[in-house]
Order: C-alpha cells, then sequence, then structure tokens
C-alpha cells in the first residue's frame, strides 16, 4: 500500500486490517478488509481472498486482476532470485522433463499463460518452434522480452485473451503457477481447449490441500492467499472439456517459510 495522502485511509485500514489477522483477531480483521473494499473496489490488496483464507468471506472465482498485477509488478525485478532461489521453485523444469519423457513434441507453436519473467520459454524453447507469453503484469512481460526466447508476448487477463484470440490455435498450452490465482477452472480449461489443435497437449500446475481440509469441497483459499485444487475437481473439469489427462503427478510446488507446498503436475491431451 502506498503512503500519498490520498490513498492515506486506504494504507490505514489495510494495515489495520493485517494487524488484526496477524494477531488471531479475525472478526476485527474481517471488518477492516471490508472497510479496504469498501475504499479500492479494485481490490489491488487483495482483500477479498484474505476474507476467504479466514473463512471469513466467500471463495471468489478467481484473486482479483488489479492485485495480481500489483504484486507481480512490485516483484518482476527480483522475481526469479525470489521464486526460484529462495523458494526452490522449479516448476517449468519439471514440467520440461515430463513433457521429453511422455509427449515430446516438437512443437510448431506454443502458448505459455502466465508467463512471468519466462522461465517455461527458456526450458522449452528448443522443442518449440514459435512461443507466445502471456501475463498480465506488464514488468515480468519486458522482463520475458529481454530474454528473448518469446516471439509473442501479450499483456493481458488470460482467460479474456483465450475468449479473444488474436492467434492461430496452439499445439502446446502452458500454465504454470497459474491456478493458485484461479478458483472455479471452468472458464479456463474451456478457453484453454478452444485454442488446442486437436491432440495439442495441455500442461500445468496446481496447488492442493490434504482431503481432510478440504472436507468436500473442490476448491479452497489457503492460509498463504493462494487457491487450492482438490484433484477430483481438476480432473472433472479436464474430462469436461474433452482433456484425456496423460499423468497428473504429485509434487512440490515451492516452499513457504520452509515448508513444502503440495501440488500436481498434470499433462493433458485434446481429444
Amino acid at each position: 500500500m502506498t503512503n500519498s495522502t490520498s490513498e492515506a485511509p486506504l494504507a490505514e485500514a489495510y494495515n489495520r486490517a493485517l494487524a488484526h489477522e496477524k494477531a488471531g483477531e479475525l472478526d476485527a480483521a474481517a471488518a477492516a478488509y471490508h472497510e479496504v473494499l469498501a475504499l479500492d473496489p479494485d481490490d489491488c490488496g487483495g482483500a477479498a481472498v484474505r476474507l476467504a483464507a479466514m473463512g471469513r468471506g466467500d471463495v471468489p472465482d478467481k484473486a482479483p486482476d488489479a492485485y495480481v498485477a500489483t504484486l507481480f509488478d512490485q516483484h518482476a525485478e527480483a522475481f526469479d532470485d525470489i521464486l526460484v532461489d529462495q523458494l526452490g521453485y522449479d516448476i517449468p523444469e519439471k514440467i520440461s522433463a515430463r513433457l521429453r519423457a511422455i509427449a515430446p513434441g516438437p512443437y510448431e507453436r506454443m502458448l505459455d499463460l502466465g508467463c512471468g519473467t519466462g522461465l517455461s520459454g527458456e526450458q522449452l524453447q528448443d522443442i518449440c518452434g514459435h512461443i507466445t507469453g502471456v501475463d498480465l503484469a506488464e514488468n515480468m512481460v519486458e522482463i520475458a522480452y529481454d530474454k528473448g526466447d518469446y516471439d509473442d508476448l501479450y499483456v493481458a487477463e488470460i482467460v479474456n485473451f483465450l475468449q479473444n484470440p488474436e492467434e492461430d490455435p496452439w499445439d502446446l498450452i502452458l500454465a504454470t503457477d497459474v491456478l493458485p490465482y484461479l478458483g472455479g477452472l471452468e472458464d479456463f480449461f474451456a478457453g484453454v481447449a478452444n485454442n488446442l489443435t486437436s491432440g495439442g497437449v495441455f500442461g500445468f500446475s496446481s496447488e492442493t490441500l490434504p482431503p481432510e481440509t478440504f472436507d468436500g469441497r473442490s476448491i479452497m483459499v489457503g492460509a498463504k492467499q493462494r487457491f487450492a485444487h482438490a484433484e477430483s475437481y481438476v480432473l472433472d473439469v479436464l474430462a469436461q472439456n474433452g482433456f484425456s489427462c496423460l499423468e497428473i503427478n504429485p509434487t512440490t510446488i515451492r516452499a513457504e517459510e520452509g515448508e513444502p507446498v503440495p501440488g500436481h503436475l498434470v499433462l493433458a491431451r485434446k481429444d
């Protein structure tokens, strides 16, 4: 949050909400987060997601666009160091290895959704003839552009991009570290299916929680304000959109405060 005079009430409410949340005063925190939402309907601070994580609000359809763009734009310059070196994130390497093992291509056209700084493009540029990247955070896209592994780059919200494509279909679509910012997957998977060639491959990662934590639910917001999806839900939505699952493997997505974050690595083929 900024400290400018015009945004002082918003910053005060947000900081008060965080303080209450940290102290375990969840009702007071929820009240303050509702103040934040009233002051900032675009929800740059992700108050709606925090309310859901505390069990004081409904699970939103996705993390707010303004929140995601702000979060990643702020951390773009240090992103690779933070995510890879500090948090042990290696999903692009893992998905590259599994693709080469069971669906090696080569691929004429790859679409990297939520491309960030281009970590997946670095891993797969040798088996892909043309790579397009899409990300909501402009600063991240600029770093990916500077690396030179992408032929086309767009700053866009990925579901909107898939619903209004500006290019021909792709034969490989990736979404690494995207699902933790999405709640319901129906529109997203439908968009992917509509933009894949017949027989095309869809690879992605998701975060999950123990079945007893889900307690029959398909989607939850975890303690770190990231969406977790039940394995059965992911597989159901894939099938509903005409995908055959090639494999779904448990994996560690990253570390969080020294603890592994469990998830899945998924490869599917469009029927």
